[in-house]
């Protein structure tokens, strides 16, 4: 793989500026923050009145603990405009969640918040090793969802050429890569994989490809799949973070040259981790989930966001800013198993230790008699196709889940091609368990 670390003149100042001057811009820019939300969003105000907190109540950013958190239900509750802190005619645009599991959580932008946002990803995307003039594939998904304008305006930030072609159409998609020569992919992990398949299904070979960098987000993933794509293609695989609620992908990134957790962009976002049970905070180093406090935001401040990701914050490397380890899962994502905590991540790490498996799942919970159970659906690679081939390797997962997460799952192992993929997010958990 080329070297592409960046020239630290390209920096932006703040990125290798010191902690004194990082965390003084942060709270002055976090009571600017409290106070605009307060003042503007009638939800903030009763939420701080009733915790009997003000904004001039923040003296330094460890009084941040003594402010409520928000949560995503409070997003429904207002919905659809009722969290925006300026005029409906100052919201330059609106991206929403899927809705999925309830009405969506709606975000607004001002001309000033797609500005930053485009900002945060452009530094996002320089820190991945992708530079002015490179050509961008966005595979994310355009529209409501954040990513595929979130990514598209950063690159165009950078001063990137983009290839805006959005997901599906997996064969086009291949063809597009080599025709237009694309040095950048950005996309989930998941549909990478089915990038990957379909290479070998056209008989390339995707070390040609001339894809240098991959950025990926919107999903946990694993280093273990890190090494596979890496060492398939031949091209650095890159962590993005992000979500709407927060302003979409772009709040951390790691850096190419050192890949040991994503830098939080503090300039414009306020990390805490918390203890999820107690909401109390944590210290550095301690995994608990990530909570979000936005800086600059003027549509739609967001104060204590709890975002259900499981971290840790470790300090700066590449640039001063801390960094957060990659997300190990959510906390609402986490499935408890006869007493046994699991995460589908831990599945992942160890189904790319199988040979002859392809890196395709889904975990489904069914309920066997009076208890919970867990089968795993893999698929076999061609090379491992026959039917002792794909019974052992079923075999070896199984045991190894054992061993390694401590509970007993049933493996079933398809035909290759067999687990439907993804085009987006990865659907890793179908629960189908009894409700009686």
């Amino acid at each position: 793989m080329k070297d592409l670390t960046p020239d630290r003149s390209s920096l932006d100042p703040i990125e290798i500026a010191s902690r004194d001057e990082i965390e003084a811009l942060q709270l002055e820019r976090m009571q600017w923050s409290l106070a605009h939300a307060y003042a503007n969003v009638p939800f903030y105000k009763r939420s701080f009145d009733t915790a009997g907190i003000h904004p001039s109540d923040l003296k330094s950013l460890k009084d941040l603990a003594k402010f409520p958190f928000t949560i995503k239900t409070d997003l429904r509750d207002n919905y659809p405009f009722g969290m925006f802190a300026v005029p409906r005619e100052e919201i330059a645009r609106v991206h929403a969640s899927s809705g999925t599991t309830g009405k969506p959580t709606v975000v607004g932008y001002t001309k000033n918040d797609i500005d930053t946002w485009a900002g945060v990803v452009a530094r996002s995307m320089r820190a991945s090793g992708t530079r002015p003039g490179d050509i961008v594939h966005v595979s994310y998904g355009y529209g409501l969802f954040t990513g595929g304008l979130g990514a598209h305006y950063g690159a165009e930030k950078l001063g990137c050429t983009v290839i805006p072609v959005s997901g599906g159409m997996t064969a086009r998609q291949v063809t597009l890569i080599e025709d237009f020569r694309a040095s950048t992919i950005m996309v989930t992990p998941s549909y990478m994989l089915a990038i990957l398949d379909e290479y070998r299904a056209q008989g390339l070979d995707p070390a040609k490809s001339p894809l240098n960098v991959g950025i990926f987000g919107a999903e946990p993933w694993t280093n273990a799949m890190r090494r596979e794509i890496e060492e398939t293609f031949d091209m650095h695989a890159v962590d993005i973070y992000g979500l709407s609620e927060v302003i979409g992908p772009g709040v951390a990134n790691e850096c190419v040259e050192t890949k040991d957790g994503l830098h939080v962009w503090e300039d414009h976002f306020y990390p805490e981790v918390i203890d999820p049970v107690t909401g109390e905070p944590v210290a550095d180093g301690e995994i608990g989930e990530l909570v979000f406090t936005s800086l600059t935001k003027e549509a739609f401040p967001i104060i204590r966001y709890r975002t259900r990701d499981l971290t840790r914050l470790l300090p700066g490397t590449a640039r001063s800013m801390r960094r957060m380890e990659k997300i190990t899962g959510r906390s609402d994502d986490m499935i408890i198993l006869r007493g046994v905590n699991v995460f589908p991540t831990q599945i992942e790490e160890q189904l790319l230790k199988v040979e002859g498996l392809a890196p395709h799942f889904q975990i489904e919970l069914v309920t066997e008699g009076r208890m919970d159970a867990m089968i795993i659906h893999t698929e076999a690679l061609a090379s491992h196709a026959s039917a002792d081939a794909r019974k052992a390797a079923a075999s070896d997962l199984a045991g190894r889940i054992k061993d390694v997460i401590g509970i007993t799952a049933a493996v079933k192992t398809a035909d290759p091609g067999g687990i439907e993929r993804s085009m987006g997010k990865a659907v890793r958990v179908k629960d189908n368990r009894s409700r009686s």
